[in-house]
């Protein structure tokens, strides 16, 4: 596999081998995916979480007799742009 890098990221790349801590690009690259993998696990966990609590919520809400105004739809969306 062949891949391309704007300057500014090529050149991260190399400051991060000549810092010693990697031995070259590809575990550099490697890296950095990891990360993203890790990090868009995390978002997923985290807007999950936010949508539990909010359903709670609604559900206290609902066995007292109160409603929201918004639709489920609504706060589906506001949490996908969370």
């Amino acid at each position: 596999m062949h891949i391309s890098l704007t300057p500014e990221l090529e050149s991260k790349v190399k400051q991060k081998v000549a810092s010693g801590f990697y031995n070259n690009a590809s575990e550099v690259i490697r890296d950095a995916l990891r990360f993203w993998e890790k990090n868009e696990e995390l978002v997923q966990h985290m807007k999950l979480q936010l949508l539990r609590e909010r359903l709670a919520i609604g559900a206290d809400q609902a066995e007292q007799g109160k409603f929201s105004a918004q639709s489920v739809s609504e706060i589906i969306a506001e949490v996908r742009n969370a």
